[in-house]
């Protein structure tokens, strides 16, 4: 009967554990982390913003704003941005690290930015032409993907 009660209890843990890992609301522009709030009004402030929403996981929180003109920025749990994504625009210069910027300039002149996403590893960029660049933390390229 025991192990039926621990085997219970366990099944029961992970159902409110996994029902609490995905956790997502609205919150307002004001709920951001500091540096969120300021990197939006340094590069999008001229921008309408859609929503802002908080997502949850298990052990992460990051933040998702949506403006009305289709542009999307994901920021992680310190506000720093992980991705930018302006389907209609160019990704501001401001925010391209300058070795990206020169490289794509080289090779793909005709060719805008339209999404950068960094993580621990890389950078991705997505440009107009539909390549996908992928660089390492030292900005060397390391993968084109059309």
């Amino acid at each position: 009967m025991r192990k039926i009660l621990l085997v219970a209890f366990v099944f029961l843990s992970f159902g409110v554990i996994a029902a609490k890992a995905d956790n997502d609301r609205v919150i307002t522009k004001e709920k951001l982390p500091l540096a969120s709030q300021q990197f939006i009004n340094e590069n999008f402030g001229d921008l309408k913003i859609s929503y802002v929403k908080e997502e949850r996981d298990f052990l992460e929180r990051s933040y998702e704003v949506v403006f009305t003109n289709g542009t999307k920025i994901e920021f992680m749990r310190n506000g720093d941005w992980k991705e930018v994504d302006c389907r209609y625009s160019n990704v501001p210069a401001e925010i391209i690290p300058e070795c990206i910027a020169k490289y794509v300039s080289e090779h793909y002149s005709d060719a805008r930015i339209l999404q950068i996403e960094r993580s621990r590893s890389d950078y991705e960029v997505r440009l107009s032409n539909k390549l996908e660049l992928t660089f390492d933390k030292k900005f060397n390229i390391i993968d084109i993907d059309d």
